[in-house]
């Protein structure tokens, strides 16, 4: 899976839209219920971390393999919604 520009795009898509959730429905929740800002810096930063992953991981594919236009663009348009790069992996398969 990891071989590939593609596997490599959706194995870190994955993460990267599992941290993107748990930020959201976790992180963000506890800091402003719970008073516990803490949670949203470490998973703030891990997040970060794998958003940007992410974007070179489809700059890879799009140098590789050539990813079309149209790819490109939802895969950069889904990092920035919840559940974007989960329906991005669907499309790749």
């Amino acid at each position: 899976m990891l071989k590939s520009p593609i596997g490599r795009l959706r194995f870190i898509g994955t993460f990267e839209a599992i941290s993107f959730l748990v930020l959201l429905l976790i992180a963000m929740p506890l800091k402003y219920a719970a008073d516990i800002p803490e949670v949203v810096t470490i998973v703030g930063i891990i997040h970060g971390f794998l958003f940007s992953l992410y974007l070179l991981a489809i700059l890879n594919a799009v140098i590789v393999r050539k990813l079309t236009i149209g790819m490109t663009l939802l895969a950069i348009v889904a990092a920035f919604l919840p559940f974007g790069p989960f329906y991005v992996d669907r499309k790749l398969q």
